[in-house]
């Protein structure tokens, strides 16, 4: 099974990428966050041809989850269903897959380190790992996979001595990340190349950020241990950010054996 993430930023402007890289690359699912559209102005149409089953969940400008898969899936949930307010539906979504529940998590960014976004992040790791604990199990197979919106460690981010009290790699949101994983996660990226640099996002207001390889590994494929035991291969496509119009992010997979 072929499982690939990537934040869109808008899949209204990126549509032309998502569908190019589906046919290319076929995947058997993709996880997609950052759609930044209501549902009723989702481009599905555009993807009746491909073969591809579709669920999403959106709002206007901001936010935004959708899950394209090969075989429909079993389920499809949307949000928290605990006690908060914010259910974050269009931050986060679980789909079934031939039995394997395949997370798809867009993480607040977080703003600045002061502000009470930041708060909202740190707290919303902590209502995953609680999700989690109540819907999987460690000792099955499932995968979480999407924008994390942190960089876990000074590797996985340029220059890590100016971005200490960046809220995608501050002490505490890194703590923070590292104590959902520990609910019983692997990164299989890191596992499979324990030294490799390799980042996922360019910042696009820094016109020379990709050419200099200023960047960022904040988007993460993750997988219980029986399912990280199956991955074979991951990988990322730098291609997608270098073409015309892209979004700041670029797509990463993962192979996972039968």
């Amino acid at each position: 099974m072929k499982i690939a993430t990537f934040n869109v930023n808008s899949i209204r402007i990126r549509l032309p990428i998502v569908l190019e890289w589906l046919d290319r690359h076929k995947p058997d699912v993709l996880c997609l966050q950052e759609t930044k559209v209501q549902d009723e102005h989702f481009p599905a149409l555009a993807f009746a041809g491909t073969g591809y089953h579709l669920a999403y969940r959106g709002m206007k400008s901001y936010n935004g989850v959708a899950v394209l898969s090969r075989i429909e899936p079993e389920a499809v949930y949307y949000g928290f269903d605990d006690a908060e307010p914010e259910p974050d539906d269009e931050r986060l979504m679980r789909v079934v897959i031939r039995g394997i529940p395949i997370i798809n998590t867009y993480v607040p960014n977080g703003f600045k380190i002061d502000s009470p976004k930041y708060a909202y992040k740190l707290a919303w790791y902590a209502r995953l790992r609680t999700y989690f604990a109540e819907h999987l199990s460690p000792a099955r197979p499932a995968v979480w996979c999407g924008d994390m919106n942190v960089a876990p460690e000074p590797i996985d981010v340029h220059s890590p001595d100016k971005h200490l009290k960046h809220v995608c790699f501050h002490e505490d949101v890194r703590r923070a990340y590292k104590e959902t994983i520990a609910w019983g996660f692997i990164d299989v990226f890191r596992k499979l190349h324990p030294d490799k640099q390799q980042f996922t996002f360019w910042d696009y207001l820094r016109p020379s950020s990709l050419d200099k390889n200023k960047g960022w590994r904040i988007d993460h494929i993750l997988a219980t241990p029986p399912m990280a035991d199956r991955c074979i291969e991951v990988d990322v496509d730098i291609e997608p950010r270098r073409g015309p119009n892209p979004s700041d992010h670029t797509f990463l997979w993962a192979e996972f054996s039968a």
